[in-house]
C-alpha cells in the first residue's frame, strides 16, 4: 500500500514562500478547486484511495488526463518510505517542473528599430481588450513608452473599448473607422509610433477562430505589412486565453499556435474560475511561455507569471 505520513503543521522552513498574499486570495477558487481541504483533513496518511480522490479534483479542475496522470506518478516516485516531509512541500516539488519551463518573462530590448509590436490575439470574449489596457499599463510602469493600435475593426465597440483604455493610461491610440482594413491600421500606427519614438505598440486584432483561412490571412496580411514597414522589426505574438473556459482554452491555444503560430500567452480570469487547474495542461502540453496571468478587474490585476509563486498561492491559503 502506497503511504505518505503527514505532519499537521508546516514549519516554517518547510512551507513555501507565499511572497504576495493577495495572489493566494486571489487564485482561492482554483485553489478550493484542485485541493479543498485536501491536506487539512485528520489524516494521518496519503494512500492509494486519497491519491485517487486527488487524481479525481485534478480532473474536475481540468488540469486533463495526461498531465493528471503524470501529476499523480510523479507524487508517487516522489514518496520515499518513512518520509515525515510534509506532503504540501512534496507536492510544489513535483508541480513547480511543469510550470518552471514556461516562466519566460516578455522581453522587450533596447533596439533603434523602434517600436517593439505586440499583437494580441484571441477569441471574443476572453478579456482581450481589456488586457492590452492592463498590459499598457504595466510597460508604463516599466518606463517605456507605450502606443495602442485599434486592429479589431469588425466591431465598433472593441475600438471604443480601446479608447477608453488609452484615454485611462493617456496614451494615443491609432483608429480608423467601423470595417477598415486591420493592417492598414496597424501600419498607420506603426508610422505614428516611429515617428513618435514610441517603445511599445499594442495591437488590438479581431477575435475568432471558427474561419482559420481568413484569419491566417489577416495575419499573413499583417507580416507583410511589417515587414514593408521594416524587415527588421521585433515583435510579438500573445495570445489571450480565459482559465474559466478549461479544456476549451487548451484547444484555442493549440489551434491558434498551428494557424499563426504564438511567441506566448495571457491567462485571464483566473480570480474567478476553479478550473485554474488548466495551466498546468498549458505548460506540460504545449511548452509555450506564460507571459501574464489575469487575477482581477482592476488595472493593476495583470501580473507577469511567476511559477513559484502561483504554485506557492495554490498551495498555501492566506488563513
Amino acid at each position: 500500500m502506497f503511504g505518505l505520513k503527514i505532519k499537521n503543521n508546516i514549519k516554517k522552513s518547510e512551507k513555501p514562500s507565499n511572497k504576495n498574499q493577495s495572489l493566494s486570495d486571489r487564485l482561492k477558487h482554483t485553489r478550493t478547486g484542485l485541493f479543498g481541504e485536501f491536506f487539512s483533513r485528520n489524516k494521518t496518511t496519503i494512500d492509494d484511495i486519497t491519491l485517487n480522490e486527488l487524481k479525481n479534483r485534478l480532473l474536475m479542475a481540468d488540469i486533463g488526463v495526461k498531465t493528471t496522470d503524470q501529476i499523480i506518478q510523479l507524487l508517487k516516485s516522489e514518496y520515499k518510505e518513512g518520509s515525515t516531509e510534509n506532503p504540501l512541500v512534496q507536492l510544489r516539488k513535483v508541480l513547480l517542473p511543469i510550470l518552471k519551463p514556461v516562466e519566460k518573462a516578455l522581453s522587450i530590448s533596447k533596439t533603434p528599430n523602434k517600436p517593439f509590436l505586440i499583437l494580441v490575439v484571441g477569441v471574443n470574449g476572453v478579456g482581450k481588450t481589456t488586457t492590452v489596457g492592463k498590459l499598457a499599463n504595466l510597460l508604463l510602469n516599466q518606463g517605456k513608452t507605450v502606443m495602442l493600435a485599434a486592429g479589431d475593426t469588425f466591431r465598433a465597440a472593441a475600438i471604443q473599448q480601446l479608447q477608453t483604455w488609452g484615454d485611462l493610461n493617456n496614451l494615443t491610440v491609432i483608429a480608423q473607422t467601423h470595417g477598415a482594413d486591420p493592417a492598414a491600421v496597424i501600419f498607420d500606427a506603426l508610422q505614428s509610433a516611429r515617428a513618435n519614438n514610441i517603445d511599445v505598440l499594442i495591437a488590438d486584432t479581431a477575435g475568432r477562430l471558427h474561419n482559420k483561412n481568413n484569419l491566417m490571412e489577416e495575419m499573413k496580411k499583417i507580416y507583410r505589412i511589417s515587414n514593408k514597414f521594416d524587415k527588421d522589426l521585433q515583435s510579438e505574438v500573445l495570445l489571450i486565453l480565459d482559465a474559466g473556459t478549461g479544456q476549451n482554452a487548451l484547444v484555442q491555444a493549440k489551434q491558434f499556435n498551428e494557424t499563426i503560430g504564438i511567441d506566448g500567452i495571457v491567462l485571464t480570469k483566473l480570480d474567478g474560475t476553479a478550473k485554474g487547474g488548466i495551466v498546468f495542461s498549458l505548460a506540460d502540453q504545449l511548452n509555450i511561455p506564460i507571459r501574464f496571468i489575469g487575477v482581477g478587474e482592476k488595472i493593476e490585476d495583470l501580473r507577469p507569471f511567476n511559477a513559484a509563486e502561483f504554485i506557492d498561492a495554490l498551495l498555501i491559503s492566506e488563513s
